[in-house]
């Protein structure tokens, strides 16, 4: 399909296109999502239901925002454009409860909490970064989307690609996962999730702690994955990434001057359920810089072992 549908949607609250979108892209060399050289638009390679389906979204200066999709899935893409942009979520019932929090709640008013409502697209890229740096993660990302992922259908940027389908993953010889440095228990759980991808979308529909627990279920899924698929695929405020190598330190200095572990970072957001995440969202996103100590954690190369 070269031409393409569109939607015109205006949302009725402040919107932060970009912030909103940001969680989706996986590092800056993601060939699923490119933004426009204007830097006012985002384009998206997406699996859907109904097919791939490629989507270039804008705002007007009235606030309209124009989302033109290509593919078999343009249709479904149209049809979520509210949700991705964060429709269905409820920020005015948040509560802060410390100063940091509240002031970037308050100057941050269009940073919603969108919902892409498609697990297996940000299923995969959250197991690659399982217990590994986030350069090591992307790297293996890019390397599975360019090798095996297809071309985003229609007139859209070059490079950009679709993320591999379950069947496309299970094709990925040994050899190949060895190449894009993704060690054995990672690629397990990919694979493990692969076997299963239809019946793990139900989780979108069940959404909250329900939908987390269907993702958990498939072995090598854990607290941290199930968190990280929640937040942006069906939006959910209350889901910590608990088991995080940094949350607990950023959260812990901006809010009490100290860094925290995983037993403390539960104990200082439980005044905010059932919206933890998004006060970690608001901490994250408040320009708040931890004091650093030490050396970096240095990414490992598994394709030299």
């Amino acid at each position: 399909m070269s031409e393409a549908v569109e939607r015109e949607w205006k949302p009725e609250y402040r919107l932060d296109l970009h912030g909103v979108l940001a969680p989706l892209q996986r590092g800056r060399g993601d060939p699923t999502f490119q933004t426009g050289g204007s830097g006012t638009a985002i384009w998206r390679a997406s699996t859907s239901p109904a097919g791939p389906v490629s989507t270039r979204l804008h705002r007007r200066a009235d606030g309209t925002v124009v989302l033109a999709a290509w593919g078999p899935g343009a249709a479904w893409a149209l049809d979520g454009l509210p949700a991705l942009l964060g429709a269905g979520d409820r920020p005015e019932e948040f509560v802060a409860h410390h100063p940091l929090v509240a002031d970037s709640a308050k100057r941050l008013a269009g940073l919603r909490l969108g919902a892409s409502m498609r697990v297996w697209d940000v299923l995969v890229p959250s197991i690659l970064e399982q217990k590994v740096t986030g350069t090591e993660a992307r790297r293996s990302w890019r390397e599975l989307v360019r090798r095996y992922g297809d071309p985003a259908p229609g007139p859209v940027p070059d490079g950009l690609r679709l993320p591999p389908t379950p069947a496309q993953i299970r094709a990925v010889p040994d050899w190949e996962w060895h190449r894009a440095g993704v060690d054995n228990a990672r690629r397990r759980a990919i694979l493990a999730c692969a076997a299963v991808a239809h019946r793990l979308e139900a989780a979108a529909g069940l959404g909250g702690e329900a939908g987390r627990e269907l993702l958990r279920k498939v072995p090598g899924i854990g607290v941290w994955t199930a968190a990280e698929v929640a937040q942006r695929v069906w939006g959910d405020p209350d889901a910590v990434s608990f088991g995080d190598f940094h949350i607990p330190t950023v959260v812990g200095w901006a809010l009490l001057g100290r860094p925290l572990d995983d037993a403390g970072l539960l104990e200082v957001l439980t005044p905010y359920a059932p919206q933890r995440q998004r006060a970690v969202r608001y901490v994250e996103a408040s320009g708040f810089k931890r004091p650093r100590f030490g050396p970096r954690f240095s990414p490992r190369d598994y394709r030299a072992i």
